[in-house]
């Protein structure tokens, strides 16, 4: 039994591609005798031809690799793109960095742990790029101390 006629005539109709056309295989004699368009629409009224609906790809796996990606996994040499400093800004870790030093040595100064002299000369050490943190700054200081 051919039906290819009445599946293009019920894709014109449903506005869909003529492989998203379903045909109940219970009727089929009945769409073979279905001739006209309106005896197409009211088969498709009737529920006996309907239109698939559009299968895509799935994003359960973007969804779960998003999550990993969230806890910090996949991360690795092998998932990057782009340069380091395309990934997260020098200038901007520099900023961050120095602001966050400039703070404690001004917290420093004004607790009076530190003397106006030494403040003057961690804050060009910093500006040199001599500290990688504040904990080493820390230490530098302590070490400072403790030769005085």
């Amino acid at each position: 039994m051919n039906l290819r006629t009445q599946k293009v005539v019920a894709s014109k109709i449903l506005k869909v591609g003529k492989n998203r056309v379903w045909i109940n295989p219970d009727y089929l004699e009945r769409v073979n005798n279905a001739l006209t368009k309106q005896d197409i629409r009211n088969l498709i009224e009737s529920g006996v031809i309907k239109k698939r609906r559009i299968i895509g790809t799935s994003n359960a796996r973007a969804k779960k690799i998003k999550i990993q990606k969230k806890k910090g996994y996949r991360t690795g040499q092998g998932n990057r793109k782009g340069t380091k400093n395309a990934r997260k800004n020098s200038k901007t870790l520099w900023i961050t960095k120095i602001r966050a030093l400039r703070r404690h040595l001004k917290r420093l100064k004004t607790e009076e742990k530190i003397n106006i002299d030494d403040y003057r000369h961690l804050y060009s050490m910093s500006s040199g790029g001599f500290f990688r943190n504040k904990k080493h700054m820390d230490v530098y200081i302590e070490k400072k101390v403790k030769q005085e």
